[in-house]
């Protein structure tokens, strides 16, 4: 069975989606219409920008979307399953039918704008665990009292990503010195998937609210819980429900391995989540 995957922030580079854009004039005509539906120029900074101008979540997120979402279009075919990690869990409903390309697109625009502004109102930051199990992750977090920090991506085992405000993150290291490889911290704009993006599930809340789902052609994998759905209004509610939850990556490829799926493509710019996969099912 063929799951298609799709890759969250962090996964975007210089140049990117240069060559399709050139060489397909679908992917040229949607590109075009992406510029016209959020206001700015996304392919001038895609395609001539520098990895500092696609660090902004506002580029960033819309700018990876686009190409995964273009990817798909251009592979073709129905999966039997499909996934996303994190802001990727747009692009597989976009891909697999359940949003528009219009309303995946303003969603995720949203969502930036957003995120951008719970950053800035809560500032925060994540670091990744390596070399240690989800359970010591997860008491890690908890014996922090005065400070928010929670884990959120479960990558691979071995790999878990922490959020929070910049002291629960310093507890957290301290506490696992010793018990794991390293703890390195992340350069990221803010704690995603984590208690301080509450501003900004609240923001989205309307926007998802007011989007149009639809059942998709095949099981998408949501992060919240991992599990496959197919019904919109549970898409909706765990959609929203992701931004301050989080990512079970792990959890969700092992799932998808226990239902049947023996062939990975991951549709967007680079192999982050190829290499997870690999992590994952050895």
């Amino acid at each position: 069975m063929i799951s298609y995957v799709f890759p969250g922030q962090g996964s975007q580079f210089p140049g990117m989606g240069k060559d399709l854009f050139e060489s397909n004039a679908d992917v040229k005509s949607m590109f075009l219409k992406a510029n016209e539906i959020l206001g700015f120029n996304i392919t001038d900074v895609m395609f001539n920008g520098t990895a500092e101008d696609l660090k902004q979540t506002k580029v960033t997120q819309p700018a990876v979307f686009l190409l995964s979402v273009a990817m798909a279009k251009v592979q073709g075919g129905k999966p039997d399953m499909a996934a996303g990690h994190s802001l990727g869990e747009f692009s597989a409903l976009t891909a697999t039918g359940a949003i528009t390309f219009e309303a995946g697109l303003k969603l995720v625009a949203k969502r930036a704008e957003a995120m951008q502004k719970a950053c800035e109102l809560r500032p925060g930051t994540m670091a990744a665990v390596l070399g240690g199990s989800d359970e010591l992750v997860e008491e890690a977090c908890a014996q922090v009292k005065d400070a928010a920090v929670v884990p959120a991506n479960f990558n691979s085992p071995g790999q878990v990503v922490i959020s929070g405000e910049k002291a629960g993150i310093d507890q957290v290291a301290a506490y696992l010195t010793g018990k794991v490889k390293r703890v390195v911290p992340l350069q990221v704009g803010g704690a995603f998937h984590s208690p301080l993006m509450e501003s900004a599930r609240a923001e989205l809340a309307k926007a998802i609210e007011e989007t149009e789902f639809s059942t998709p052609v095949c099981p998408v994998y949501q992060n919240v819980d991992a599990k496959p759905h197919t019904d919109p209004n549970e898409i909706k509610a765990n959609l929203l429900t992701q931004l301050t939850s989080p990512v079970r990556w792990t959890q969700t490829v092992k799932n998808m391995i226990a239902d049947g799926a023996t062939e990975f493509k991951e549709l967007g710019p680079g192999e982050v989540l190829t290499n997870l996969i690999k992590r994952i099912q050895k």
